[in-house]
């Protein structure tokens, strides 16, 4: 008899986003007369901005003729994608080779994926709160799990000590769901730390688009020094609204060995194997992200996340309720009232007024009586909910 992946039951009952799913389905069935703003999974509203579906359209007609017919792709990405993405990093004084990028089919695809790299035996730091998937594919595999708390004492950004010792270091900055952001020094302290002790970061980058301070790093590879610890997975599914499009990359520099093994060669066996590549068609979308017609008009998309998240950083103002990110990422991350808990304020949320958003306490034990509001929705219903949100608790403070 087969033995099936134990570890499976070792996972908590229902993953976050489908309890958020599944109870406002209850609510909807029994008050089928209410609308709801969604202000919880951080899905886009706003379409693929028009560079990108010229491209798209463009890359369907090559599809209809011989001569410029493309089959499989080249497992690792394109050429033409890699050469691009090599581009947009040398933009801001990082110096990448087209093959130390990898094209992929999302981040969360690839932090899962990335996984094949490293042996069991390895451990994995989290810092918390963090987005379920890190916990998640960590305990799939069987690691340990070495949980780093952070709160409101240190912005949610903590600095390396003794006891965030581990072989994998997950980093996201901006933060996913605090949408708190390192500054380099942070950040330079997380990389000499990963080098003195022969550790590797996976930093997630998938929200560098919303950064707009300057001294803020948008890639772990602007650090002295992380050519050697670090692995970058980055997405266009919030800088360029390809939630539904599927596109993302990858960054492993041939610095980087462990054991040595080459992890960026490792990278290109493991692709070759398990993998036909992306598309053509989607790829080629992805290219037109990156030329300057495109650059404007996603970040005029990105302009109205902004302003999104302006309306609600005035309401929590008003209200005098703590909370960090909103300016240089899509997350408003909000201390509950009154000492409520995160799934208890939910409740309170979705019945009161109707506005959904994400418990903290989903993204980890200390994410306990905080909430995460994402900026990701349509202006008009933002503005309707920070109303609403307004006029709830005014009441209460």
């Amino acid at each position: 008899m087969i033995t099936p992946n134990m570890h499976y039951a070792e996972l908590k009952d229902s993953y976050l986003f489908a309890g958020i799913a599944q109870k406002t389905k209850a609510y909807l069935e029994k008050n089928p007369e209410k609308y709801l703003y969604r202000m919880g999974i951080g899905d886009v509203s706003l379409p693929l901005c028009d560079a990108v579906i010229k491209a798209l359209h463009g890359a369907v007609d090559d599809q209809a003729s011989g001569d410029s017919f493309h089959g499989y792709m080249p497992e690792c990405g394109a050429p033409f994608l890699r050469e691009t993405i090599a581009g947009y990093y040398a933009e801001r004084g990082v110096t990448l080779a087209a093959d130390e990028v990898f094209v992929s089919s999302g981040a969360s695809d690839e932090l899962g994926d990335i996984l094949d790299l490293f042996d069991r035996s390895s451990s994995a730091l989290v810092i918390e709160p963090a987005y379920p998937a890190y916990v998640d594919a960590n305990v799939i595999a069987g690691r340990k799990i070495v949980h780093l708390a952070s709160g409101k004492e240190n912005g949610f950004l903590p600095e390396p000590s003794k006891d965030a010792k581990a072989d994998l270091l997950y980093i996201c900055s901006p933060n996913n769901p605090t949408g708190a952001v390192f500054d380099r020094r942070k950040l330079q302290a997380w990389v000499d730390f990963a080098n003195e002790n022969g550790s590797l970061i996976l930093f997630d980058a998938a929200y560098e688009a919303f950064i707009e301070e300057d001294d803020l790093p948008h890639s772990i590879f602007e650090l002295e020094g992380a050519r050697t610890c670090a692995i970058e997975i980055c997405s266009l599914s919030k800088t360029a609204g390809f939630t539904g499009t599927r596109l993302g990359y990858t960054v492993i520099p041939h610095d980087l060995c462990r054991n040595g093994m080459n992890l960026n060669a490792m990278w290109v066996r493991n692709r070759t194997t398990k993998t036909n590549g992306v598309s053509y068609i989607i790829q080629k979308g992805g290219a037109a992200v990156f030329t300057p017609e495109g650059q404007k008009q996603i970040h005029e998309n990105i302009g109205i996340y902004k302003k999104n998240a302006k309306v609600l950083m005035e309401a929590l103002d008003r209200l005098g309720i703590w909370y960090c990110g909103g300016k240089n990422a899509p997350y408003i991350w909000m201390k509950c009232p009154d000492g409520m808990g995160s799934w208890e304020f939910f409740d309170y949320l979705l019945n009161e007024i109707q506005v959904v958003g994400t418990p903290g306490e989903g993204f980890g034990a200390c994410g306990e009586g905080y909430f995460r509001f994402s900026t990701f929705g349509k202006p008009e219903d933002t503005k309707e909910a920070a109303r609403r949100l307004v006029e709830l608790l005014g009441k209460k403070y």
